[in-house]
């Protein structure tokens, strides 16, 4: 082993917004340590940073996250709500089911249900 995962840092034109948005979506509290970064610390998982970059997303992400939810539509719903937006429909396959989503600044996540997902 060469290190270990410490958090995932998204690049963004506003970090304290983004950090707001994502506390919405996973809960937790946020920590400012500068204009220029912000992180998330959720109640499980792993941080969730946000840093301060010059230009704006321009590409499909290469990476994203995928939140496991109860229940696809009440969750994308709820993200709706406070300012994310759907990409495409549900899809379902052998693992289960999935929403495409975007924040804000148009990273894209998904919802996710399927064998293993959460319950209540």
């Amino acid at each position: 082993m060469i290190g270990k995962l410490d958090e995932i840092v998204i690049d963004c034109r506003a970090p304290m917004a983004l950090a707001e948005f994502w506390q919405r979506v996973l809960g937790g509290y946020i920590v400012r340590q500068s204009h220029e970064w912000v992180a998330l610390e959720p109640p499980t998982g792993i941080t969730v940073s946000f840093q301060l970059v010059p230009e704006d997303k321009v590409a499909k992400n290469r990476v994203h996250l995928d939140i496991d939810v109860i229940d696809l539509e009440d969750a994308a719903e709820a993200a709706v709500a406070v300012g994310a937006r759907r990409i495409g429909e549900v899809v379902y396959d052998e693992q289960g089911g999935f929403q495409v989503m975007a924040d804000p600044e148009d990273n894209e996540f998904c919802f996710i249900n399927g064998p293993t997902a959460i319950t209540a």
